[in-house]
């Protein structure tokens, strides 16, 4: 009994999350005392205990530190830096958005496909690039670097991979969804992009005058240490006006440091991020006022509350029920393939972040048999979980639809749907056949 409550507590959590608009990690917590208060009678400090205090810390302090890089102006030199190279060649714009994408959500954004995406689908309509193509480059880029050591993501999974007694590889795990990634656009480019090779007349010239995503606003002088604030991203026809300042060079050497830190020498990415974020505040107190709203709080309370009850079903033994029921279809390979499908086709519909909370725990009984590599299938597992956020009806797909630069725009939305599906119909396939059956033989 205790087993089919704390189930269907879990489905409500999920349905009730995507239906109404009330994060997932509220009701994560309203269930963890719930079920586990009230239904496993399990001790309430217990599920107090079970708070993710090192999830806390790495998702508020890199969530903070790229508030800061955003709000002092060093995420316009990157974005500028960057269109700056391809002096307007349609072939190029495509893979440069494609890899700023992915350099913005590694460095820790959770939205670098929604910042990019008003300048990247008004450039598509300008230079006559395939919508469908450069909005999955944008939305590819992010996630294929979703699961950097210092995102969301990275530390949400491998913080499962430790709690579950595996040993993570932080550098794997970036690296096999990135490729995959890469992998699908360049799929999508050979079938849509190929005429790009050949410049428009106009290629040749710098690309100025094409980001009117948003409206021009003053720059600051040299000195300033804040650059548009409240901008998203600065207009595409002011490349190379942010200048290097004390802030932002330190803003950059912090990021770097942090990101080499927690892959080559395993230091602790929370406390690293905050600390870097301090020092970054003390230089400049009071050009960022508030700074704090910034912090991506509603992500905090996701990824702790779903980690919170997951421990509630992990102490009331309802994952070693799941797992067990798991093992029993049969063929280890065949329960993994059928895994990574559910969770492609829940998550292209409801929260990445709640479906490997879900999935991952589930798969440990499972991957404690032997019988399937650990760590290849958690990376594909959180490969088919993430891939899919290019659907319609996820943050990503649906800022592309309601940026693209279209005449019909449902006839737009049919277009990335339909790519959704495909993306659901091959993604665990390619997965499972690509990372799951070799590292499992």
């Amino acid at each position: 009994m205790v087993y089919a409550i704390s189930i269907l507590a879990l489905v409500l959590i999920f349905t009730i999350a995507t239906k109404v608009p009330i994060n997932m990690g509220i009701l994560a917590f309203a269930g963890a005392f719930l079920v586990g208060g009230w239904v496993s009678g399990i001790p309430i400090d217990d599920i107090v205990d079970a708070f993710p205090g090192d999830i806390f810390l790495i998702v508020a302090g890199i969530t903070l530190l790229f508030a800061i890089a955003k709000a002092n102006g060093t995420i316009n030199i990157i974005v500028e830096s960057a269109l700056r190279l391809v002096h307007g060649r349609r072939w190029a714009l495509v893979w440069m958005m494609f890899l700023l994408s992915g350099a913005l959500m590694a460095l820790g954004s959770p939205m670098a496909a929604g910042m990019l995406a008003p300048i990247a689908m008004r450039l598509a309509g300008k230079k006559k690039i395939n919508p469908l193509l450069m909005g999955m480059a944008i939305n590819h880029g992010a996630l294929g670097c979703a699961f950097s050591p210092i995102t969301i993501y990275g530390a949400f999974v491998n913080g499962l991979i430790k709690s579950a007694g595996y040993e993570a590889n932080p550098l794997l795990l970036f690296i096999v969804p990135f490729a995959l990634n890469t992998l699908f656009l360049a799929v999508l480019f050979a079938i849509y992009g190929r005429d790009l090779i050949h410049e428009l007349p106009e290629d040749r010239d710098e690309i100025t005058g094409a980001g009117a995503a948003a409206p021009t606003r003053p720059h600051p002088s040299p000195g300033s240490g804040t650059a548009s604030a409240t901008a998203v991203l600065p207009d595409v026809d002011v490349i190379g006006r942010t200048p290097f300042n004390r802030e932002r060079v330190a803003t950059l050497i912090g990021i770097l440091l942090l990101a080499v830190g927690s892959v080559a020498f395993n230091v602790d990415v929370g406390v690293s991020s905050i600390c870097i974020s301090t020092v970054l505040l003390l230089m400049a107190p009071k050009k960022m006022p508030r700074i704090e709203d910034k912090v991506a709080w509603p992500a905090v309370v996701l990824v702790c509350g779903m980690l919170t009850y997951m421990t509630v079903l992990k102490q009331n033994g309802t994952l070693d029920f799941l797992g067990d029921a798991a093992t029993h279809l049969g063929s280890p390979l065949a329960a993994a393939l059928i895994l990574l499908y559910a969770a492609a086709i829940i998550s292209a519909v409801g929260s990445s972040i709640g479906t490997l909370g879900i999935a991952l725990p589930l798969a440990a009984p499972m991957l404690a048999d032997g019988e399937l590599g650990a760590l290849g299938f958690i990376i594909a597992l959180a490969f088919a979980s993430t891939v899919v956020d290019v659907s319609p009806f996820a943050t990503n797909g649906s800022i592309v639809v309601a940026e693209a630069d279209v005449e019909d725009r449902q006839r737009f939305q049919r277009s990335v749907l339909a790519y959704c599906g495909l993306v659901v119909l091959l993604a665990p396939l390619v997965a499972w056949a690509l990372i799951v059956v070799p590292t499992s033989l």
